[in-house]
């Protein structure tokens, strides 16, 4: 059994993070909130979950050294780019809105599958425009330079849409690809 746990960054559809990954076979997952101390964390893999502020975000980057996979969404993304070195700016677009995104890496382990091109549910209020050395571009959209990033050395990965939503045509398969990683 592959445990994964959902960080919970108080966004409004963390609980549907939570929800696909205990729904999926083979996953026991957990939502914890993010001031859970990193040595209380016991998983093959974590998702850093969407939420409406970059100052509340707990013990988010310190889970970014535990030598696990490390799936960031939405706000996520933004924090594993931050926090690695790369850059967030407020985007042009704003809010939520259906995005075709075109997948740049067929052999990415996350997206790579969803090649060459998806429907996703995104916000664009903030948005990475610089990726942290080590990570490539694995997804881009004409508003959005930076769908989804990679360091697959690291096993850190980020995507500015939210795979957990309905409107997100295939966002199953991000999770059970990040399942896969996590085994």
């Amino acid at each position: 059994m592959t445990r994964i746990l959902v960080v919970d960054n108080h966004g409004q559809f963390t609980h549907l993070e939570h929800r696909m990954l205990r729904d999926m076979d083979g996953v026991e997952t957990e939502l914890v909130d993010n001031t859970t101390a990193p040595e209380d964390i016991e998983a093959d893999g974590l998702v850093l979950s969407g939420g409406p502020d970059m100052d509340d975000t707990g013990h988010c980057a310190d889970y970014l050294d535990l030598d696990v996979p490390v799936l960031g969404v939405c706000l996520g993304h933004q924090l594993i780019a931050t926090e690695l070195g790369g850059s967030v700016e407020s985007g042009d677009y704003g809010g939520y809105a259906d995005v075709d995104v075109r997948i740049l890496d067929e052999d990415d382990p996350l997206v790579g599958s969803l090649a060459p091109e998806t429907r996703v549910w995104a916000s664009h209020a903030d948005e990475v425009v610089e990726v942290p050395d080590g990570f490539t571009r694995t997804a881009e959209s004409d508003i959005c330079a930076v769908e989804a990033m990679a360091d697959t050395d690291r096993d850190l990965y980020g995507v500015q849409w939210h795979p957990e939503v309905a409107h997100t045509e295939e966002g199953q398969a991000v999770f059970e690809n990040f399942r896969r990683i996590c085994e």
